[in-house]
């Protein structure tokens, strides 16, 4: 039983030219940067940079956002250098394929699930919430016990036919939507400047002190295994708010699952996802600089789930929130799109590879996109966004893309010992170390959630061993040997 049978680069990238699972090559630099922000630029920074300042670093919630920004770095150049040498849908998935076989591959292609899905259907719930805020609708069209989350469905499905109709359209939709919230985002930097108090600096890194730490199944597994006390503010209270601010940068390696819709992926991929997290990441630290600067970082509005308008409340500004809900409707919508064209990407590649029913994989005749996984990728994230309880499953999300950071990073050793010979037009600077550097980050923050968490996350890797050994293993088209590439026959390229 190979379990680790190797799909070579060569074949991966062989089969994105098989008449019917052929994507649209359409996408540019500015493309891949705009799904990259689109999708970072969410809850994150409109709720996170207020709580974390709150519980665990004060003003210096700066630096934690600098470096989560500096840890997601590491993984992405990673993420840059196989999306370069393997262009192919699929990320994560596709990379592990190359380098540690096809069951590693299923793994990660099954995590990404809890990535991409579970975290659209999370978002699109706050999309409801604050749709519901903004223009006072009635509280039931945003789920209540007795009904489901009407909103997000709603966004969930009309965002779906977005997918059907073209990858491109998506790029035009998302790119108007991020033009808007990163405008409202820049309206918050620039306006808050001008109410900044420098008392609020002091200090800028408050004194550690002790806390009580969960137990049990609420404790992290750095506490559990290594009996360390918890503590807030202080270093440790930086790297403890960097832990959790990390998860407002999940995001940029949906960028690699576009390369085999990208124009000239060797070029442009690393560009996108390079660029997008520069971005955000200079974003993230200048609202946080902001806005411990317009409200102490001890006031309770700091600890809400709107600490950006508070802030602004604080100050005699209460119109500026309405504005920045706006820019918080703009910025969700864009991650619940490009998580779902994401998700439907590494389902498509799996489906292509057999490891999923082939016929999935279909790409429609005319809009070039492969619909039927975008359908039920879309059917799926409204189930979950409607009917189902999030809000605990939704850690499920930082582990799921943690693990995927840390494989993508081991795969780069890997394959440059491997595969030495290949052609890298982007390369990982000062490999090994950089890559290791990347795993010891991912995992440092890996041990700062929660058992629970952690066991959760186990036993969805175990459903999805069962899966695999029960239908993916005997299907695989690798293992059956089937020919890499079909003849074109009468089957025209998608334009």
């Amino acid at each position: 039983m190979d379990l680790f049978r190797i799909k070579s680069v060569e074949r991966s990238i062989e089969e994105t030219d098989e008449p019917e699972h052929r994507l649209k090559k359409e996408l540019s630099a500015w493309d891949l940067t705009v799904f990259g922000v689109g999708v970072m630029v969410g809850t994150g920074i409109f709720v996170l940079t207020g709580e974390q300042a709150y519980a665990n670093a004060g003003p210096a919630i700066v630096i934690s956002f600098i470096l989560a920004g500096i840890t997601c770095g590491l993984a992405a150049l990673c993420y840059a250098e196989f999306a370069s040498t393997v262009p192919v849908a699929g990320s994560a998935y596709t990379f592990s394929y190359a380098t540690l076989g096809e069951l590693v591959a299923w793994i990660i292609g099954w995590d990404l699930v809890l990535e991409l899905a579970l975290g659209a259907a999370v978002v699109a719930r706050g999309w409801s919430a604050y749709l519901q805020s903004l223009f006072d609708l009635p509280t039931w069209l945003a789920g209540d016990e007795a009904s489901p989350d009407f909103g997000a469905i709603a966004i969930v499905l009309g965002l779906t036919l977005v997918g059907v109709l073209g990858t491109k359209l998506s790029g035009r939709i998302t790119s108007v939507l991020v033009v808007i919230k990163v405008a409202v985002v820049t309206f918050v930097i620039v306006a808050g400047l001008f109410y900044i108090k420098t008392k609020n600096y002091q200090p800028f890194i408050p004194d550690s002190k002790p806390t009580e730490g969960g137990s049990g199944l609420d404790s992290t597994l750095l506490q559990t295994v290594f009996g360390v006390d918890p503590t807030v503010f202080g270093v440790y209270g930086i790297i403890a708010a960097a832990s959790v601010v990390f998860f407002a940068f999940i995001g940029f390696d949906i960028v690699a699952t576009s390369a085999e819709e990208t124009k000239n992926p060797q070029r442009d991929v690393p560009r996108g996802i390079l660029g997008s997290l520069a971005i955000v990441t200079v974003l993230y630290a200048a609202v946080a600089f902001v806005v411990t600067g317009m409200l102490k970082y001890s006031d309770d509005r700091m600890n809400t789930a709107a600490p950006l308008a508070e802030a602004f409340s604080a100050n005699g500004l209460d119109w500026a929130s309405k504005i920045i809900s706006v820019g918080a409707v703009a910025g969700l919508t864009t991650v619940v799109l490009v998580l779902m064209l994401g998700q439907a990407r590494v389902l498509f590649a799996m489906s292509r590879d057999g490891l999923l029913p082939v016929g999935l994989a279909k790409v429609h005749p005319r809009f070039g996109t492969p619909y039927r996984i975008t359908i039920i990728t879309g059917a799926f994230v409204a189930v979950l966004a409607g009917f189902v309880p999030l809000s605990e499953l939704s850690k499920l999300v930082s582990i799921g893309t943690l693990f995927a950071f840390v494989v993508v990073s081991a795969g780069v050793i890997i394959l440059r010992r491997t595969r030495s010979d290949l052609h890298r037009p982007f390369r990982v600077p000062a490999v090994p170390l950089v890559p290791i550097l990347s795993i010891a980050a991912c995992f440092w923050l890996m041990v700062n959630l929660s058992v629970e968490t952690w066991v959760r996350f186990l036993i969805w890797l175990a459903i999805g061993f069962l899966l695999y050994f029960t239908y993916g293993y005997r299907r695989s088209r690798l293992g059956r040997g089937e020919s890499q590439v079909k003849a074109d026959g009468d089957v025209p390229r998608a334009e």
